[in-house]
């Protein structure tokens, strides 16, 4: 979320959810910040009725309970929502520390609307925002690559009536299964992963293979004119068994494993750099 440190407070309460795949945060922790309420239970009580007023009828829908330890170390089911609508109810708060939220959700929206206009605008975004972070550039035009190869690939499940999300993800599974012979859960414990994106911590090698199978996938889909879930399975499965092959062929003739442990993590990070600083 940029410079905006909110979510990295020790003193919000957040649960990372496998079946969701993504985190939820302890709304009442968030009041009690960002409102130095006396009472932020009540504050989130009366806050709750008036954004239902406002219109955000799905409120109770996104909110979920989940257990956590209170100050007293004892468990209780605490109101829980991700990101995207913690951001929706930060909104309605009158508060100056609320203030640097809403600006950054007004630039995001901004930046969004210029993206549907320039889409090229989003891929130099991508490009600065792993430079950032430490990426060597010949990396981040394979993983920009591959973002094209995915949007590709979705495309066509999305116009031969393939479902979002889940559907998504189980066929994802499937080309991952037969060109790594891991899913992807399975893939992110080898790299020591918990919420990252898989695809930002695979080797160039990996990414090569990765694109590899979606690419091949979105070759057969179309010649085998796929159509609905069962069918872009099979399609899925063959795609992902191309790459396999070629990823077998490779480890036969080189001796060495493409899949490794290796990811861009922080401390792996300095573990590399620490270990080219004794080796010279």
């Amino acid at each position: 979320m940029s410079n905006i440190k909110l979510f990295e407070s020790k003193q919000i309460r957040a649960e990372w959810s496998e079946t969701a795949q993504k985190w939820y945060f302890a709304v009442i922790d968030v009041i009690e910040i960002l409102t130095e309420s006396n009472n932020p239970r009540r504050y989130w009580s009366d806050l709750k009725r008036k954004l239902n007023s406002e219109g955000f009828s799905q409120l109770y829908e996104i909110i979920v309970q989940l257990k956590m330890i209170s100050s007293d170390g004892k468990k209780y089911l605490t109101d829980c929502s991700d990101a995207k609508s913690l951001l929706r109810i930060i909104q309605s708060i009158p508060s100056p520390k609320a203030e640097p939220f809403k600006q950054w959700l007004a630039q995001v929206g901004s930046d969004r609307l210029d993206e549907i206009e320039n889409p090229e605008l989003a891929a130099q975004r991508s490009r600065e925002l792993y430079k950032l972070k430490g990426y060597p550039d010949d990396w981040i035009e394979k993983r920009m690559r591959s973002i094209a190869i995915r949007g590709e690939l979705t495309g066509e499940w999305k116009n031969r009536g393939v479902k979002e999300q889940i559907e998504y993800a189980i066929l994802t599974a499937e080309i991952s299964k037969a060109t790594f012979g891991l899913t992807p859960s399975e893939y992110k414990k080898v790299k020591g992963l918990k919420s990252q994106n898989l695809r930002d911590h695979m080797t160039d090698l990996e990414l090569i293979f990765s694109m590899l199978g979606e690419a091949s996938t979105t070759k057969v889909t179309r010649a085998k004119n796929a159509k609905g879930f069962v069918e872009n399975k099979k399609a899925a499965k063959i795609g992902g068994k191309i790459a396999g092959n070629a990823l077998k062929e490779l480890e036969k003739e080189s001796g060495e494993k493409v899949i490794t442990s290796e990811n861009f993590l922080p401390e792996a990070k300095e573990k590399k750099e620490l270990k080219k600083k004794k080796t010279k």
